[in-house]
Parts: structure tokens; sequence; C-alpha cells
């Protein structure tokens, strides 16, 4: 695992540096710490929606109190906690005031602290009616937990510029039909559109495509104007869409690659490849999960694949003893090399990601880089220098399987 730095200034500073990486860099976005906090947002938000109708809050409202005040409490001892530990983790060498201040001032610090704190003032001043209204707000701490809302806004944030655009086309066209239609039809319905204001309402439900059908227009003319509006309203809601699906999909490749690169980078097997030789295998990486318990290759199974663990822990079960291999490790390369059967059963601890290299582009990397494979061998003979090492088996049995052909 990667060195986590150390907080400053703490009487225990394992303790908060342990804390803060469980808290900001938990590696698997569903483990149990995760899934917990998700459950009780989910709850949460689902009591307060419930609260909100007058008979399953005098039947339930007991337990939905209860509800809400366990969440408060989840939730605030969750803020204190991330509060304590942030000190020291920031990017910038600051005081641990400065580096607590930067997470309360943050988007994501705002988020934690709304997520509890006016739930707790409603609850404190027994306005009960005002608390289901506040349901919506822990649900956006969800962003800590979901990868795919985190790329959003970061999509968001990235073409933000472009979407100000939009939203500036937008209220020109609103403008310039409401303009138009004010002139065509205010003394045919001045009552509806007897001012530019009215007209605008019409304009931003017709080019919404809603269409509520309360302003319509009734000349000749208007109706004209009315099919050029509606025709401009798909324009106005395919750009921004286009817009913000083509930078999702972008942030989505460039954290798989960041995650991936980051993994790759820390392996010794590819810690002296240049970046474009680290680039060329990434494309041959296929990712894969397996859930705790879940039995990856079983001891006699044909060597058919490299593994790398990117989140999680494997444990493999070899003739004489157990080994386990946490994230940063891989295994299967040995057997690959001497092609050669499994020598152990490897099985997850937890839930676990790997990156897999199948047996025919490792032979085809090895083949086409001569430094990778001048490592590979390197690496091989150093890990069998070693003790109590899964390449020590397998060479051995794939030894005794040469001898005996």
């Amino acid at each position: 695992m990667r060195p986590v730095p150390r907080g400053r200034g703490s009487a225990d500073p394992d303790l908060r540096d342990r804390l803060y990486e469980l808290l900001e860099h938990d590696p698997l976005a569903y483990s149990v710490g995760s899934r917990f906090i998700q459950l009780i947002i989910g709850v949460d938000v689902v009591a307060m929606i419930l609260a909100s109708v007058p008979e399953l809050d005098a039947e339930f409202g007991a337990l939905f109190s209860a509800i809400t005040i366990l969440s408060v409490i989840v939730f605030a001892l969750e803020y204190a906690a991330r509060l304590w530990t942030v000190a020291g983790h920031t990017q910038r060498a600051a005081s641990a005031l400065s580096d607590r201040l930067s997470y309360v001032f943050s988007a994501l610090g705002i988020i934690d602290l709304l997520a509890f704190l006016p739930a707790a003032v409603v609850l404190a001043t027994g306005r009960h009616a005002t608390l289901a209204a506040l349901g919506v707000l822990p649900f956006f701490k969800l962003v800590r937990y979901s990868p795919a809302m985190r790329s959003l806004l970061a999509a968001v944030h990235a073409e933000r510029r472009a979407l100000i655009g939009c939203i500036v086309i937008l209220i020109g066209a609103v403008l310039t039909f409401a303009s138009l239609l004010y002139a065509i039809e205010r003394d045919v319905q001045p009552d509806k559109l007897g001012t530019i204001p009215q007209a605008m309402w019409w304009a931003i439900v017709t080019l919404g495509t809603v269409g509520y059908g309360d302003v319509v227009p009734v000349t000749a003319l208007g109706k004209f104007i009315s099919v050029f509006t509606i025709i401009s309203g798909f324009a106005m809601i395919a750009l921004p869409v286009a817009i913000i699906s083509t930078a999702f999909a972008e942030e989505v490749k460039r954290r798989d690659f960041v995650v991936t690169w980051g993994m790759l980078a820390r392996v010794p097997l590819f810690s002296h490849l240049s970046a474009s030789e680290i680039a060329d295998i990434m494309r041959l990486l296929r990712a894969r999960t397996i859930e705790q318990g879940e039995i990856l290759v079983r001891r006699g199974d044909a060597a058919s694949s490299m593994y790398f663990i990117t989140a999680g822990e494997v444990e493999i079960a070899l003739p004489n003893q157990q080994v386990r291999l946490a994230d940063g490790t891989f295994f299967g390369e040995i057997a690959l090399l001497h092609k050669t059967k499994r020598s152990g059963t490897v099985t997850a601890t937890r839930k676990t990601r790997l990156l897999v290299l199948d047996a025919q582009d490792f032979h085809a990397l090895i083949e086409r880089m001569p430094t990778l494979a001048a490592h590979v061998h390197k690496t091989a003979k150093a890990r069998l220098e070693g003790s109590g090492d899964l390449a020590v088996a397998e060479l051995a049995q794939a030894e005794r399987e040469g001898t005996d052909r």
C-alpha cells in the first residue's frame, strides 16, 4: 500500500492517519463502512419523505424521529472525525487550523455539515414539518461514496464555461421569442401576453418542451413563431446534454486511466518501464471483481492469467502455508513464465478488485519488450531467493513436471 502522510502535532498520529485513510481513501466504494453510511443515508431520506404524509407521520412519527436522531448522531460523528483527521493531509504545508478551515469551507465539507446540522436545529426547535423538507440534504453525501456522481460533478465543473454559454444562448432565445410574441399577441391576449415578462413565461415553457397550455398563441403569426420556438427548444435541450455526456465519458476514462496507472506504477514489475510502455500494457488489462469467499483459481488449474490487486485482499493456500496478498501486489507471473499449473488455491478474503493480464498478452509483451522481459526474469529470480513466496512453489512444481517428462 502507498505510504500515508502523517498528521502534524498529534498525540497519536498513527491512529489519526489510519482513520483519515479509512475516511478519505477507502479503496472499495462498497466496503462495509461505505455500505453502512449509504444505508443510513437511504433510510434517513426515506423516513423524512414518509414523514411528510400526515397519516404515516401520525402512526410512525416516533420511528421517523428516532431514525433522524440516529442519522444526525452518525453524520455528526463522521464530520467530527473528518475535521480531526484532515490536519496535515492537505496539499500545502499549513497549520492544523488552516487545514481544518479548508475542509469546513470546501464543497464536501459543506455537504457533510448540511447533512446533519439543519436537521439537528429543527429537532431542537420542534418544527417537525420543516424536518421533512430537509430530507434531500443527506442525499448529497452520496457524492462521497459514488464514483459516478463524483465523475459527473467533475464533468460539469470541467465544462462550466460551455454550460454557461448554453445558458446565455437560452436567455437570448427566451428574450427573442418572448419579444416577438409580445409584439404579435399583446393586443389579442393582454391578460396573458400583455407584458414581456408574461411572454417570457410562455417562451420558457415552450423552449423547455413542457407545454402547460396555460398560455398559447391564437393568431396565425403567433402560431408560426411557436413552431420555431419549439424546434429551438429541442436544440436548447440537446446542446447541454451532449456537452455533459461527452465530458462525463471522458471523465470516467480519465479516472479509470489514473487508477490503473497509479496501480501499475506501484508494481515492482513495471516500476522501471517508460510511460509509453505502461500505457501499452494498460490497453491489455481487463478489470474483474470477486466477492468475499469467492475462489479465483484452484490448485492444479492451468495458468492462464497474471493478476494485479487494485483493492482488497486474497489468500493463497499453498501445500505447506497460507499467503495473503493485498493492495498493489501481484501474483501468477511465475506460472506463466514456466507454463505450469497453479500450485495454490486463491480465495478473496474480502471484496477485491483485480486487473487481469491474459497469458497470450503476457507472452506477447515479453517478446516485444526486451526491457520488460529482462525485468520479469530479474524479479522472478529475486522472488525465488526469498522464502515463503508463491513463486517458489510454482517453480518447484514446474521443475518436477519437467523432470517427469
